[in-house]
């Protein structure tokens, strides 16, 4: 099912799809829920995030975490090569940060804005921190493991299931994705 909404210019806004179907998903805003009137979409950020990491080098993903005050509390984009370290994933450097800042290892009533479907690792560094919902951009068949791959919130040993949105920005974030491996694959 998809999602839109009237933006404050009256432009009818697409917010992805709501993953209702898939098992260990959560069905999304209810009627009536303040939450979904006032939705903002923080892809935007997302991306800026994710190109500056392809300014770096790296594999261009970006991720940015929203308190329940509606405030970017943490930005990040991949940092993988720079730091010599695989799980310096953007969701993962943005967790610490946005924990580090709560202080805490729970984010509850947090949102998550990713370009990429998280990984197995993310996902389940998302769960444990509780994160409230998740919004993804493109989709990832090869190692995605929220909607493809592990699909991490479907096992019994998920702990928490955040609400998951995908699709938000995924036009601009495949682009992305595949300038940056066509740029690669043309050295």
């Amino acid at each position: 099912m998809t999602l839109a909404m009237r933006s404050p210019s009256g432009d009818v806004v697409s917010m992805g799809r709501v993953n209702s179907a898939k098992p260990g998903l959560a069905k999304g805003p209810r009627a009536g829920d303040k939450r979904a009137m006032e939705f903002r979409s923080h892809m935007q950020a997302a991306l800026e995030e994710a190109r500056a990491a392809a300014q770096r080098g790296e594999v261009p993903v970006g991720a940015v975490i929203i308190a329940p005050s509606g405030v970017i509390v943490a930005r990040a984009g991949n940092r993988t090569r720079e730091l010599s370290d695989p799980t310096a994933h953007a969701e993962i450097l943005a967790l610490r940060m946005a924990c580090a800042a709560a202080r805490s290892e729970r984010l509850p009533g947090h949102d998550l804005y990713v370009t990429l479907e998280p990984c197995a690792m993310c996902a389940a560094a998302l769960s444990a921190a509780r994160i409230a919902r998740l919004y993804y951009g493109a989709g990832d068949p090869k190692s995605g493991g929220v909607a493809q791959g592990a699909r991490v919130f479907a096992h019994p040993q998920c702990h928490h299931v955040p609400e998951v949105y995908d699709g938000i920005g995924a036009r601009d974030a495949e682009a992305l994705l595949r300038g940056f491996f066509a740029g690669r694959r043309a050295l």
